[in-house]
């Protein structure tokens, strides 16, 4: 059943309102405050007072008038006070016992500048300015111990905006509350708002701040550089980093938590972590914060059950973050005054907790650094993502290359053999380009190609065809039947992707005598250096496999003399680009080439790959593949 409305109480605390109202007044007139802004409050307190005397004249007569139907009277009741207390045209605050805010109503939004609700379970003292915080504190405590009421000034600060204000705390019994409550009454002496953006020179009481944005403009653009540098994407070093930087820019200790590649939860997070001061012998320290579970540490898991962000300006509980299993606190171990704790989170999900303290002797945190926190937070979370794709990515390329490619380069009997291969950097990093030197019925064979197209799809399409030469190979003769079957397949299969390929087949015995059967499918032609120092090509030509069924494969047949090298090269050296945007082209691979004659194919490749580090600047996004024979005999 509903409690019924206790009317004496009512009328009490009205004659208290009135009383301070008297008092403000009397204030006024001795010139303790001024200002037409009191003079206006003023005047709404008496509006008020007036409301509520003609509400508490309503609820007598209600009063006198039930018979039976109590219940629905009290409820009338409680929706009427309800009604009054939404509509005071003064601002009014019910604080519990440890100075959370449990009721505004709307003038209170509107002074404050904030969202209806956004204040309500959030601690009052912290919009206090810290000067006058202390003071509040001392008169909210004189309240709740027996104190009739309280009327003192303070200055509030929220949403940019700084307020000048008397602040009336009264006592309160709320029916079904076991501790007393406190209704505060904020009345506004002054209010100072942001300036508009105009050029003005900065007060010296605002260089401060100004300083203070800066600092926080300045640490957020280095953490995004660090985030972002590619050292951090290829080892995982971005979480110890950023844990180094907020250690000397922010705080004493810092301690973050993070999930495992899959795992959500409590239970998931483990200490990856912990970056105590540098000028002190914290060993012992550290090693008791690197122990404790996460989970069991109340402001992480605070933080993990509710997803936002947390600030205690000063730690009264020893076991706020986490205790020893030898009854150790680590709290009082540290020496912490102040902790803010943040959440860790990419895409909606808290994938951990990144914890700051600071020293009993340092200056407690403030909400500008919560928030700045919280920003850090959601800038750690998509990077920590990133890494883990990085790194998955580049392990995919790892196992896709020795798909595409011979960990060594087999015997090849009247042929002296070399190739280089290099991966591209950033999205290029898994391509589709190879190369082989295989084995055949009576001699052996090698092939150069690559997929048009990046990625996992076009490095797995290559690794088929080239694992297709080695297997179609060995029952035939003509590079050119293998080719052509190849493609076939390739169009069967649908995967809508085109392989440029080139193969030859070296037969053995006398009659060879360096005899090279080729065979290509779309793909750039081969260089021949010969032993005066030209180079010529070969007739290349045919369709990309994979085109249509049934292409036509371009097929001819080359006979290298003694000390002439047969040259096979990707697309990504020729069509590579430098530092100016030129391509790297064919001419300056001729150019290069005819200074390489007489050299040996692993004095040749080596040439060719530095030849082509100089022209890319060190930089080389795309990957690129050459393979080089030599007839020794």
């Amino acid at each position: 059943m509903t409690d019924p409305i206790d009317i004496s109480a009512l009328e009490r605390a009205l004659s208290g309102l009135a009383t301070r109202s008297s008092y403000l007044r009397g204030a006024r007139s001795a010139g303790e405050v001024g200002g037409r802004a009191l003079d206006a409050a003023l005047t709404e307190l008496g509006a008020a007072e007036e409301l509520l005397r003609t509400a508490v004249g309503e609820l007598k007569r209600g009063s006198s008038q039930r018979s039976g139907g109590r219940d629905g009277g009290a409820q009338r009741e409680q929706k009427l006070l309800r009604q009054v207390y939404r509509s005071l045209p003064v601002p009014v605050i019910v604080l519990d016992a440890a100075g959370t805010v449990r009721r505004v109503n709307a003038e209170t939004s509107r002074l404050l500048g904030s969202p209806a609700g956004y204040l309500t379970g959030r601690a009052f003292p912290l919009l206090v300015d810290i000067a006058h915080r202390a003071a509040f504190r001392a008169r909210l405590n004189e309240v709740l111990r027996g104190e009739e009421k309280a009327v003192f000034p303070a200055r509030l600060s929220h949403q940019g905006r700084d307020h000048g204000v008397q602040l009336a705390l009264t006592r309160l019994r709320m029916p079904g509350e076991p501790q007393p409550m406190v209704l505060a009454v904020v009345l506004p002496v002054e209010v100072r708002v942001p300036d508009p953006p105009a050029p003005r020179p900065p007060r010296p009481d605002e260089e401060p701040l100004i300083m203070a944005a800066a600092r926080r403009y300045d640490l957020l653009s280095r953490l995004t550089r660090l985030l972002l540098d590619e050292e951090s994407l290829r080892r995982p070093v971005a979480l110890i980093r950023t844990c180094r930087m907020l250690g000397a820019e922010l705080a004493d200790w810092v301690i973050a938590d993070v999930a495992g590649e899959e795992e959500t939860g409590q239970a998931a997070v483990a200490r990856a972590a912990v970056v105590g001061p540098a000028d002190q012998p914290v060993g012992r320290i550290q090693r008791l914060l690197e122990n404790l579970a996460p989970a069991r540490t109340p402001v992480v898991a605070h933080v993990l059950e509710t997803g936002a962000g947390v600030l205690h300006e000063m730690v009264d509980d020893e076991g706020l973050l986490g205790t020893a299993s030898d009854g150790e606190a680590a709290a009082p171990a540290m020496g912490a005054g102040s902790v803010l704790s943040v959440p860790i989170h990419a895409d909606e999900v808290v994938r951990g907790v990144l914890t700051l303290v600071r020293l009993r002797a340092r200056p407690p945190f403030t909400l500008a650094e919560l928030g700045l926190a919280e920003d850090i937070g959601a800038h750690l979370g998509p990077a920590l993502r990133a890494q883990l794709s990085f790194r998955r990515r580049a392990q995919a390329a790892e196992t896709l290359q020795t798909g595409v490619l011979p960990r060594t380069l087999p015997d090849t009997p009247g042929f002296e053999a070399a190739a280089v291969y290099h991966r591209g950097t950033g999205a290029q990093a898994i391509g589709g380009e190879f190369h082989d030197v295989f084995p055949i019925r009576g001699g052996w064979g090698f092939a150069l190609g690559g997929a048009v197209g990046k990625g996992e799809e076009a490095a797995g399409v290559s690794a088929m065809v080239r694992g297709g030469f080695r297997v179609l190979s060995v029952p035939e003769s003509d590079p050119a039947a293998v080719i052509g079957r190849l493609n076939d397949a390739l169009v069967a299969q649908g995967t809508g992707m085109y392989v440029m390929a080139v193969a030859g087949f070296v037969p053995q015995g006398r009659t060879a005598r360096g005899r090279i059967r080729l065979a290509s499918a779309g793909h750039h032609p081969p260089a021949i250096i010969r032993a005066d120092g030209g180079v010529r090509f070969t007739s290349g030509g045919g369709v990309p496999l994979g085109f249509e069924a049934g292409a036509a494969t371009a097929a001819e047949e080359v006979t290298l003399a003694e000390s002439e090298t047969l040259v096979l090269y990707s697309d990504g050296l020729v069509g590579s680009r430098g530092r100016d945007g030129d391509v790297y082209g064919e001419a300056r691979l001729v150019e290069l080439l005819t200074r390489c004659a007489g050299l040996s194919p692993s004095a040749i490749v080596k040439a060719i790959e530095e030849d082509h580090q100089e022209f890319c600047g060190g930089r080389q996004l795309d990957e690129m593949t050459v393979l080089a024979l030599r007839r020794s005999r």
